[in-house]
């Protein structure tokens, strides 16, 4: 029975109420458990989710942040490092496409990996991509404070203003400030979140583009003593000194990748593809390959431009390794540097509003299916939002920044190596549920499913785990990133141990409260060859 039909026949249609739970859905397909969640459907298109993909990868706020530690790292093999980084992502991605065109869910890895592994998998799939995203958005308000008040120095012709930002008080409460301002935008809806981010998102490319010709014509000036010609060796990743320091580039190379899942996660608000390959998985499969030219030619450039140095503007001087593109604005764009300033703010403040985007929608489907309390996955009768779950992102994220502002003085490098720990462990998770998933229904399908769908995203998913494992041993000691440590052991290793397990002990604490959606009877574990039938859903008074 349609939702058209139950109304026809007189089915109450409750009014909403803010402090009620939203409505419970149905599913037409009592084998997989998959319905819908109140979210409001045809909002979003290929341009639109492109634009919001972007965005939440944030490119001049992630280059900004991450060129520093992959030199640190990699030093000259930076351009390889983040081509390397790019390779599991595109496996990784076919994967995501072939899961999300089976099962096009808010949940992503949550849901598909409990559908492949299991509800214990599952559960701690979504808590990694939460974890992940609490970490990036706590570093990306700590980037916005930064270039806030460096542009404020540019513009006031005072360089002591962007010290303001040195001040733990003052950062920590204009870091809150824009927390909330972009949980506001995004509690605004999907609509509000699009035209923002259009916004921003020309402005920052057009600014990135100059920048990057800028340091490649400062590169080849002779009165640039640092500048150099890139060379091929620079692409080449086998000249990486170790393992553990190419397990470490590629942990960091990932993070400026990172991101690009929350296309999907939109797969229930987006507008009908008229082909086989979705909305969102057209808009994922566009966004990487964007990246992937982007961000190596950046990497290249900003290596041709500074050298590997340790004093002033070289990529291994510990003074600038957050925040790299602040020592090259000036010496790179003279008076346009105010224009660089202003695209990092941007980007990271636009980065906020569409990060949430991914975490909320987790969380939402996460309660949904009862593996969370069922106060979160309230949505807003008005603007269709998951306020609540967007709400409790941005308070722990602004929480975890403020406690790491205080423990560390490279609080913005050990989260994002920590991030980089947090994604590789949950995109491998995520990865291999595709060939688990599909392994009975691929080989009737012919041998392009089988390399698509099973060995591509297989090959992903194991070189992401095991960069995790290794960068989670490499990162215990104390010199690993920042040097920032605990009792001698590395802050990254106890950031991605603790962040771990925390979800470990949250999982039974909820499995002793609802224990349903852990004995399988909510989402069910099951492979390609079971869902025989197309899931079709419908919502009380929903739609």
């Amino acid at each position: 029975m349609s939702a058209r039909s139950a109304r026809k026949h007189g089915s109450h249609v409750a009014k909403y109420d803010l402090n009620a739970p939203a409505p419970e859905t149905r599913t037409l397909d009592s084998v997989t458990g998959i319905s819908k969640k109140g979210l409001p459907s045809g909002t979003v298109g290929v341009l639109g989710a492109l634009v919001i993909g972007i965005s939440t990868c944030a490119p001049a706020y992630t280059l900004t942040a991450a060129i520093g530690p992959a030199a640190s790292e990699v030093g000259y093999q930076t351009p390889a490092i983040f081509l390397m980084g790019f390779i599991p992502m595109l496996l990784v991605a076919l994967g995501y496409r072939a899961l999300n065109s089976a099962m096009p869910d808010s949940g992503t890895s949550f849901t598909w990996a409990t559908r492949a592994f299991g509800p214990w998998v599952g559960w701690m799939a979504g808590w990694g991509l939460i974890a992940a995203t609490v970490l990036v958005l706590s570093n990306l308000a700590g980037i916005a404070v930064e270039f806030l008040f460096q542009s404020l120095g540019i513009l006031l012709n005072d360089p002591s203003i962007a010290d303001i930002a040195g001040n733990k008080f003052i950062n920590i409460a204009v870091c809150l400030a824009f927390m909330a301002i972009a949980t506001y935008i995004s509690f605004r809806g999907m609509t509000s979140t699009k035209v923002f981010q259009y916004i921003t998102v020309i402005f920052q490319m057009a600014v990135l583009v100059w920048f990057i010709i800028a340091m490649f014509m400062g590169a080849a000036d002779p009165a640039n003593a640092a500048g150099q010609l890139p060379e091929l060796s620079w692409f080449n990743p086998f000249e990486v000194d170790s393992f553990s320091a190419f397990a470490a580039g590629i942990a960091v190379s990932i993070f400026v990748y990172w991101g690009w899942d929350t296309v999907l996660t939109m797969g229930e608000e987006t507008k009908p593809s008229k082909g086989r390959i979705s909305t969102e998985s057209k808009a994922a499969m566009i966004l990487v390959a964007i990246l992937v030219v982007l961000y190596v030619g950046t990497a290249a450039a900003t290596v041709a431009y500074a050298g590997l140095g340790d004093t002033g503007t070289g990529l291994n001087n510990s003074a600038i390794a957050e925040n790299v593109f602040a020592a090259l604005a000036h010496p790179v764009m003279g008076p346009a540097a105010i224009l660089l300033s202003l695209a990092i703010l941007v980007s990271a403040l636009a980065s906020i509003n569409s990060t949430a985007i991914s975490p909320a929608r987790t969380l939402l489907a996460m309660s949904h299916y009862k593996a969370l309390p069922a106060s979160i996955k309230r949505i807003h009768p008005k603007y269709k939002s998951p306020y609540v779950a967007l709400l409790w992102s941005s308070i722990v994220a602004s929480a975890f920044y403020a406690v790491m502002r205080f423990i560390s003085e490279d609080v913005l490098w050990d989260t994002i190596t920590a991030l980089g720990m947090m994604v590789c462990f949950y995109y491998g998770i995520t990865a291999l549920a595709s060939p688990w998933y599909f392994r009975k229904t691929a080989r009737r399908e012919g041998v392009g499913s089988v390399i698509s769908k099973i060995v591509l995203p297989a090959i992903g998913g194991i070189l992401l785990l095991v960069v995790f494992v290794q960068t989670t041993i490499d990162s215990m000691n104390p010199d690993f990133g920042s040097g920032s440590n605990i009792a001698g052991i590395g802050l990254v290793g106890i950031i991605g141990v603790v962040v771990l397990g925390l979800g470990v002990v949250l999982m039974f604490v909820q499995a002793k409260a609802q224990p349903e959606f852990f004995r399988g009877q909510v989402l069910s574990r099951a492979d390609a060859s079971d869902d025989t039938s197309a899931v079709d859903v419908f919502d009380d008074g929903l739609n």
